[in-house]
């Protein structure tokens, strides 16, 4: 496995390129393939929350769910995406939504 891998926007993009990741600034239609390639090669994949956002519900909790590389998803830097409900999210996966 090489470098944890950013996937998103470019402004964050050169932020984490500083930081030592391999960035990736995909195209709107090639989000997904871009993250399953990033998988199968880094340690750590991180993709902003507008980015995330981009991909349907069932893949994107597929990836947050393996093990290995941990799929995070990381903070928008210019807010026009919030960040998942964390705390929804697990509930949702453990079968114990109120």
């Amino acid at each position: 496995m090489s470098a944890p891998c950013y996937i998103g926007d470019e402004v964050s993009a050169m932020a984490w390129r500083l930081a030592g990741l391999h960035v990736l600034v995909p195209e709107d239609t090639a989000i997904l393939e871009t993250i399953r390639r990033s998988c199968e090669q880094a340690s750590l994949v991180l993709i902003n929350a507008a980015t995330a956002r981009q991909l349907p519900e069932t893949e994107l909790d597929k990836l947050l769910a393996q093990v290995t590389p941990p799929v995070v998803i990381v903070p928008d830097v210019s807010n026009h995406a919030a960040l998942p409900d964390l705390a929804t999210r697990l509930r949702q996966q453990l079968g114990v939504l109120e």
